[in-house]
This record gives structure tokens, C-alpha cells and sequence, in this order.
């Protein structure tokens, strides 16, 4: 459904038990997000911050998996933080919905009550396209939420390190390419890593990977089988079906 005055739509995920009011122009929610909320581990009572937001469709849709956690949305762009916490609010789900640059100091972080060692689970879906390969889009907020500088996939991971507690977990998705990008921002802190490659068809490479890693952790790295979203016949195959409407998770989500 599209608001012809105010340009917003209102799509519905997870099969409907999610509805999400989303600008028709730049960056746009879909399966990244979903992808995203089914790898991640949480438990009732956690403290979850959802680093770049948007409008809440990530931790919104763990938070409507996994009932009782204490989300925490961080957005840049005050227009769409303020989406994101007028979905909460239409979806029933507690969020304390923050303004605040991901790549902005402890102390900056400190003043939002996001202190050091205080969340148990972070997740993100940082800007990832490489600004060489990848023409932007002339929309400024569409550029801005999926072009990636030198320094982005380190600034992040640095701001969710700082806020993990001691064995917390981070889980992100990437683009396919960056898997030794990722691997070197994660050699600082964080051990025990996963990582589930997923292929948009079959016989081809895969095109994102979801990272889960463990602050402290120790255990060997580790590479999962292959997620496969369509089939042969490029049509959706039961068990993506299955994660997008909230009905599965991805092996990373399991304890």
C-alpha cells in the first residue's frame, strides 16, 4: 500500500506478522534484513542493539521471534529512525529507537546509555558495495546505506565490540567477496567464527555472507554449508519460503 502524500509504503514480512512503513525512494528493506534476523541467536531478556537500522525491519523481526528481548535501534538518518520507531510502536514491539553515527565515539555512544560491555547480541547489515565496482545511486540516502568506504566494515565492527560484553555475539551479512575483509575485522576481539555463505541461484557463487562471531570466543573458524535461495527453476525453494515468513532460522540462530 502506498501514502501518495507522503510517499511511504507499508509492506508486510515474515508472511505478514510483520508490517513495516518504508520510504517508495532510496534504501529499501528485502531479504538482506530478514536473512539477517534468522541468523541471530537471542534469548528472552537479552540486550539486542540493531547497528544502521533503518527502519527496524532486523530487529524488529528477531524481536517478533524471540518475545522479551530489550531492543535497541541505532539509525543515522532521523527520518528513518523515526519510521522505525513509529513500526515498533504499530507492531507492539518495545525499541528505544537512538539518532546516532555508527562510527561515533564511546563517549557519543555513553551519552545514548549504549556504555561499553552492555549488549548481549548486535547484529548489522553495514553499507557493503564497494564504492570502485559498484555506481551508486544518484539518491543520496540510497548511496549512503549501501556503498561502502575503505573504512566502513572496520568502523563498525570496532563500535559493536565495544558494546558486546565478554562471550556476547555479533551477527552480520556482507557482500560474498569481502569473507577476508571480514575475517581481518574480526581477528580483533572476536573468535568462534561462522560463516554461512548464501548463493541467489543454483551453480553460482555465492553473493552474501552471514558472519556470526563470538567476543572472546576461541573456537575455530568455521564455513557451512551453502544457503540456496532459489532453485534451478529460479523459484524461491521451501525452506527460504520458510525463513522469510518467520516459520525457520538459519543454522547461525541456533544455540
Amino acid at each position: 500500500m502506498i501514502d501518495v502524500v507522503t510517499d511511504i509504503t507499508e509492506d508486510a514480512f515474515l508472511g505478514g506478522q510483520l508490517l513495516l512503513r518504508q520510504k517508495r525512494s532510496g534504501h529499501r528493506a528485502g531479504h538482506d534484513a530478514i536473512l539477517l534476523a534468522a541468523a541471530t541467536e537471542a534469548r528472552e531478556g537479552d540486550r539486542v542493539v540493531d547497528l544502521g537500522a533503518g527502519v527496524g525491519t532486523a530487529g524488529l523481526a528477531l524481536a517478533r521471534r524471540v518475545a522479551g528481548i530489550d531492543l535497541c535501534l541505532v539509525e543515522i538518518d532521523p527520518e528513518l529512525a523515526d519510521l522505525a520507531r513509529g513500526n515498533a510502536a504499530a507492531n507492539a514491539i518495545a525499541a528505544d529507537v537512538i539518532v546516532l553515527d555508527v562510527t561515533a565515539d564511546a563517549q557519543a555512544f555513553a551519552a545514548h546509555g549504549l556504555v561499553p560491555d552492555s549488549a548481549d547480541c548486535v547484529l548489522m547489515n553495514p553499507p557493503f558495495n564497494d564504492a570502485l565496482r559498484h555506481r551508486g545511486s544518484p539518491d543520496q540516502a540510497r548511496h549512503a546505506a549501501h556503498v561502502a568506504t575503505e573504512e566502513t566494515l572496520n568502523a563498525w565492527v570496532h563500535a559493536a565490540r565495544r558494546l558486546i560484553r565478554s562471550n556476547g555475539v555479533l551477527t552480520l551479512i556482507w557482500r560474498a567477496d569481502g569473507v577476508a575483509d571480514i575475517l581481518a575485522a574480526l581477528s580483533r576481539g572476536f573468535g568462534s567464527v561462522s560463516i554461512l555463505p548464501v548463493h541467489g541461484e543454483a551453480g553460482r557463487p555465492a553473493i552474501r555472507v552471514l558472519v556470526r562471531a563470538v567476543k572472546g570466543g576461541r573456537a575455530p573458524t568455521r564455513l557451512l554449508p551453502g544457503l540456496m535461495l532459489n532453485d534451478e527453476s529460479r523459484v524461491p525453494k521451501n525452506e527460504v519460503r520458510k525463513i522469510l515468513e518467520g516459520r525457520a532460522v538459519l543454522p547461525l540462530a541456533e544455540p
